[in-house]
């Protein structure tokens, strides 16, 4: 059975154990306590009105706790779904690069290559490609594991932004190949930021590689930094196939990936955009999209400026 279908199987298993536990409680609950509701409204002793008034008691605590069981499994079911997503995707995105980096080793251990040394270096740089977006991938899931649980330790220190977005950057342009794309980087902010670099150089490298994946053949990426009002902007534009206005209000939310058309030409476990919009509001600042289907989107991110005073009380 192909894993698609399986996954819809499983789905719809669990609905239906939820559908089924629902019925199968609430239906004699209902039913018992229109007999209580009968008793009290019919009854003329006072037996039979503290029968009435005990059998709706009972069935309301009962459709209470079966509201609450349904809503416990519903959000069981959610968890295990979204845990089952995220195994699949991340297996399916660490096999490209895993594969890519065990065919030129080989192709080097075997010595093939011995007596071209362009094509060896070749392999070579291939292979570092590779091995960076492994590690982009296995930080964006340490990283989310660390959010989740509180124990992100963030090391503040006031600085420019440029310098942070120079890693990124530099971070990024090793993970593609040359001549892969077009970036313009444009720092033109002067104001200072009290920010922990390591979270947002992770910040400005997910937002590169949110681009790159939903981009064409033709890529295009611009990154700005700027000054503005009491804020450093930071926005990365890209000319991909942008996102739909029914998607674009709930890309920040953890797993969640665009519709199965877009999802198909690119991989990914549906973390890297959640984890920009926590580690910026771990800031104080905020994150926001704008896009158009078929326009390319823009992300900005706000990050407050630190005014004389502050910087002086540090």
């Amino acid at each position: 059975m192909p894993r698609g279908a399986e996954r819809v199987r499983q789905r719809l298993s669990l609905t239906g154990v939820i559908i089924a536990l629902s019925v199968g409680v609430i239906l004699p609950v209902i039913l018992a306590s229109s007999v209580g509701i009968v008793a009290l409204a019919m009854g003329e002793s006072s037996t039979t009105m503290v029968i009435g008034i005990l059998t709706t008691s009972f069935t309301t605590s009962a459709i209470g706790g079966a509201v609450v069981v349904t809503v416990l499994l519903g959000r069981r079911a959610r968890l295990a779904r979204m845990q089952a997503d995220l195994l699949a995707n991340m297996s399916h995105e660490l096999r490209t690069p895993v594969s890519s980096i065990r065919m030129y080793a080989q192709t080097l251990q075997m010595g093939l290559l011995a007596d071209d040394p362009a094509r060896s270096a070749e392999c070579i740089a291939t292979i570092l490609r590779e091995t960076e977006w492994l590690e982009s991938m296995i930080d964006r899931v340490l990283t989310w594991r660390g959010a989740a649980k509180d124990r992100d330790a963030l090391s503040f220190e006031i600085t420019a932004l440029a310098e942070t977005v120079e890693e990124a950057v530099s971070h990024f342009m090793r993970m593609v190949k040359e001549g892969d794309l077009t970036l313009d980087v444009q720092v033109e902010a002067a104001g200072l930021v009290r920010h922990d670099r390591a979270a947002i150089c992770s910040v400005v490298l997910n937002l590169l590689i949110n681009a790159y994946k939903y981009t064409g053949s033709r890529k295009r990426i611009t990154v700005v930094v700027r000054d503005e009002a009491d804020d450093v902007v930071l926005e990365v534009r890209d000319n991909g196939i942008g996102i739909g206005p029914k998607e674009l209000g709930r890309i920040f939310e953890p797993f969640y990936r665009v519709d199965a058309g877009l999802r198909s030409r690119s991989t990914g476990t549906g973390l890297g955009l959640a984890i920009v919009k926590y580690q910026v509001e771990m800031h104080g600042g905020s994150v926001t999209a704008k896009s158009e289907q078929g326009s390319g989107s823009c992300f900005t991110v706000r990050l407050p400026q630190v005014v004389e005073q502050d910087e002086e009380s540090s």
